[in-house]
């Protein structure tokens, strides 16, 4: 069933503190266009800089996720794109009146309610899911963390921490239906910290806007009466601060018996909205945090970007081949007897592409070099590897078919073993530096696991027309 897009009704306002300024501020939703995304606007700066939520524009994670341009910022935005994405939202305006949305009650539950309120309208025009079709892993051993994305025709949940804390423990959970559970059972999680981060981020001045009631502190450290005055006049608590026997900083009681892992599952969400996109993948996570999220979150960006390449070729979905050679053909000027790619098997823009040349007796240069020992021409080993790099640096272009790959240097060129008719060769070429119009790249060919060639190549990028217009 094809879903359409949607944004809000009306607009909705929701106001409070920032946790790190402690200042008064608001969020103000608007409606906005089909297939505009998600978008932040700073309206306290002049012109009101408007910074689209996805991961290119995340610029910090170390407290939250940061997004910005320049020197414009917006601090943790994770609880409302995790309303926004958690609701199905796909186009709205966020306008904010300072460095920082309102910390709420440490949840996405005020921002939920607000957005509810505000209703919604489908818009004509269908939703674009990123559908993953292969598995995608993510790990930090350096901290314990582990994330998988399966293959699902649903966007689902799984995840787990462990901590070496009596109220904490292992927590595990799971969420099967974004629109059914959402709302009821992760939406009203609210954000935990430890008690000796707590004491230091204070100290260093932030969190100003941080209080009992915006978020559960967790009990790690014995302390006695003067230190809990201490804490007490450090967040200017009216009332008495009392270590409690649960684990939690005065006793808070818990909204679900395992609220901090629900907490760790909304803020996934969050960023995983910073995609652009809904997903529709199994995402199973261990300890992960809003650092290990975000590269998640670039390795899944990088596979749509692999299946962008394909429909502007219109490339059937074939998961071992990016490119065949129709679409190289559209993509390289070569033609009939040197074009030397078959097919590209994998690619991401910008930085690294694969190519696949199936070496034939049928190779109209076998017929002289060498009659009766054919071996390929090294300098057509390296012409297919140049013609490979083209097609990455060409992919980096908006219209590929008006330019031309001419390649300008040699360096650093090996040849390991001869090449024969009935071998594939796999190259594998990385992008290097890249100055305007100059790209270094640098490449491996291989037949099967051995390293037949490398070499270092310079090339520039030219309007088709204008090398015309040179040559004549």
């Amino acid at each position: 069933m094809i879903k359409n897009q949607r944004t809000i009704k009306k607009t909705a306002t929701y106001s409070g503190i920032g946790l790190h300024t402690g200042n008064k501020t608001s969020i103000t939703f608007k409606p906005a266009p089909a297939n505009s995304g998600i978008v932040f606007e700073r309206v306290d700066i002049a012109d009101s800089p408007k910074i689209p939520a996805d991961v290119e524009h995340v610029i910090d994670i170390s407290r939250g996720t940061t997004i910005g341009i320049g020197d414009v910022k917006i601090h943790t935005v994770e609880h409302v794109l995790a309303a926004i994405s958690g609701l199905e939202i796909d186009n709205i305006l966020c306008k904010v009146n300072g460095n920082e949305p309102p910390v709420g009650d440490g949840s996405a539950l005020p921002f939920v309610e607000v957005l509810l309120k505000a209703d919604f309208l489908e818009q004509d025009s269908p939703k674009d899911y990123l559908v993953i079709d292969r598995t995608i892993a993510y790990s930090d051993p350096s901290k314990g963390i582990d994330i998988v994305v399966f293959p699902s025709d649903e966007f689902r949940i799984t995840f787990m921490v462990d901590y070496k804390n009596p109220a904490l423990g292992t927590q595990y959970t799971s969420m099967y239906s974004l629109p059914e559970e959402f709302v009821t059972e992760f939406a009203a999680s609210r954000t935990f910290c430890f008690l000796h981060e707590v004491k230091e981020l204070r100290k260093s001045g932030l969190i100003t806007g941080g209080a009992l009631d915006n978020a559960v502190v967790i009990v790690d450290q014995e302390m006695n009466n003067e230190e809990l005055d201490e804490l007490r006049h450090l967040f200017n608590i009216d009332s008495k601060v009392s270590l409690h026997k649960n684990g939690i900083l005065n006793g808070k009681e818990l909204r679900y018996p395992n609220e901090p892992v629900r907490h760790k599952a909304l803020d996934l969400i969050g960023d995983l909205a910073l995609l652009g996109m809904p997903l529709k993948a199994h995402v199973m996570a261990a300890r992960s945090g809003h650092g290990a999220n975000a590269e998640l979150v670039k390795l899944i960006r990088k596979e749509y970007k692999k299946k962008l390449i394909k429909s502007k070729f219109h490339m059937r979905d074939h998961k071992n081949i990016v490119l065949d050679a129709e679409a190289i053909s559209r993509v390289l000027p070569h033609r009939y007897p040197f074009l030397l790619v078959d097919r590209i098997i994998d690619l991401v823009p910008e930085e690294y592409v694969v190519g696949i040349k199936n070496v034939t007796t049928n190779e109209p240069f076998f017929q002289g070099h060498f009659p009766g020992r054919p071996v390929m021409p090294g300098v057509l080993i390296i012409e297919a590897m140049a013609q490979v790099g083209g097609v990455l640096l060409l992919n980096a272009e908006t219209e590929p078919d008006k330019k031309w790959v001419l390649f300008s240097g040699i360096d650093n060129v090996r040849f390991r073993k001869i090449v024969t008719p009935g071998d594939t060769l796999r190259y594998e070429v990385e992008m290097g530096t890249l100055r305007r119009s100059i790209c270094k790249i640098s490449g491996r060919a291989y037949v099967d696991d051995d390293l037949v060639c490398e070499a270092d190549l310079m090339a520039a990028i030219v309007d088709r027309d204008q090398a015309e217009r040179k040559k004549k």
